[in-house]
């Protein structure tokens, strides 16, 4: 196959870009086949459903992280009165409605989340012409097909200077994520049984362990979750998430391991889900000066097309598959359908 193709001469090595064609936006999802849907349904036995997302009010303040800020609900108005409680009557006389209506002011990636294909890049030579430039998957680029503003006084919390949006992706959105429907098989990966609450780094050595010693089957297409504990260890914290000790805990990828990021290309799942802060351990180990900060978010956003699952709260579900002997679910997990956001709260649904 010809690697020339509308937006890019050259392809970072390694990556999907152009094999799904030249204007695609999906990545692995388009693995999520009928196939797979059927496959998962298959894996319904009991029709026992598990909720899979954290409150959206979790992990609670900022301490995990300043750039990302709780939800904040706030009443909307109805002529010219708080829309909360409101007593219809004092402004039709007779009517007995008591009515409430709400807002909310979201960091898409606060709590249980979705990351979209915009949401990490690379500075990478696509034209040949020796002068990198900033990209994502398939080769759109910032700033013509992901777009955000130049101003500081453009971000955060609306002002009555700055009230409207201020960035779109008008390409990798997550809308088309929404529209995918996110249904197929899920496998569970227990690294929590394994390694327990204390930090490991877990590179392609201590993953082959597991899926050996778990007899895990994991086949293209597959939506791959990764169990920890960090998720049910924020949700003990009650919104009080104490970072030391949460940096401390629980099994984290080594995004550095070549060989397990080369595992993640080879086995063609669709996705990775996983119930902690970044998937793979931020910060990374020490790299080239050249080398991205993130280096399996790069590899699975930027080179796969591969959607990141994080801060997924995935312990009942894990601890009722081990004990029945099972690691294969029917999930269902589209994020919400927001057309030029990067990134979503999901609440995926297990059924076993």
């Amino acid at each position: 196959m010809s690697d020339a193709h509308p937006r890019w001469k050259q392809r970072p090595a390694g990556s999907t870009w152009g094999d799904f064609g030249p204007d695609d936006q999906l990545g692995r999802l388009n693995l999520l086949t009928a196939a797979k849907v059927r496959q998962g349904v298959a894996e319904v036995q009991e029709g026992l459903r598990f909720s899979l997302s954290l409150p959206l009010d979790y992990p609670g303040g900022s301490a995990l992280n300043p750039n990302r800020k709780p939800p904040v609900l706030r009443p909307l108005q109805r002529k010219g009165l708080v829309n909360f409680n409101c007593l219809l009557g004092d402004l039709e006389p007779g009517r007995t409605d008591v009515l409430s209506d709400d807002m909310a002011v979201l960091s898409l990636q606060y709590s249980t989340q979705w990351d979209g294909l915009a949401h990490a890049g690379q500075l990478f030579d696509a034209n040949g012409d020796g002068v990198p430039e900033p990209l994502y998957y398939n080769g759109f680029a910032a700033g013509r097909d992901v777009l955000g503003p130049l101003l500081v006084s453009d971000t955060g919390m609306p002002t009555a200077e700055s009230s409207g949006s201020t960035s779109c992706a008008k390409a990798l959105g997550i809308e088309g994520m929404a529209q995918n429907g996110v249904q197929g098989r899920g496998v569970m990966m227990d690294l929590h049984a394994h390694y327990g609450d204390a930090r490991s780094l877990i590179g392609y050595d201590a993953w082959m362990r597991v899926i050996e010693a778990d007899r895990l089957e994991i086949e293209p297409g597959d939506m791959l979750c990764l169990h920890t504990g960090f998720a049910q260890a924020v949700l003990a914290m009650q919104k009080n998430p104490d970072p030391v000790v949460l940096n401390n805990s629980c099994a984290v990828l080594n995004g550095r391991d070549e060989k397990l990021l080369q595992w993640i290309s080879d086995s063609q799942i669709a996705v990775i889900a996983a119930d902690n802060y970044a998937v793979e351990a931020h910060p990374a180990l020490p790299g080239a000066d050249c080398c991205a900060a993130l280096p399996l978010h790069e590899h699975c956003l930027f080179k796969l097309g591969l959607h990141l699952g994080e801060l997924w709260h995935l312990t009942p579900l894990a601890q009722w598959l081990r004990a029945h002997g099972r690691s294969r679910f029917l999930l269902t997990a589209p994020p919400l359908n927001l057309p030029g956001a990067i990134a979503s709260p999901v609440t995926p649904i297990a059924t076993v």
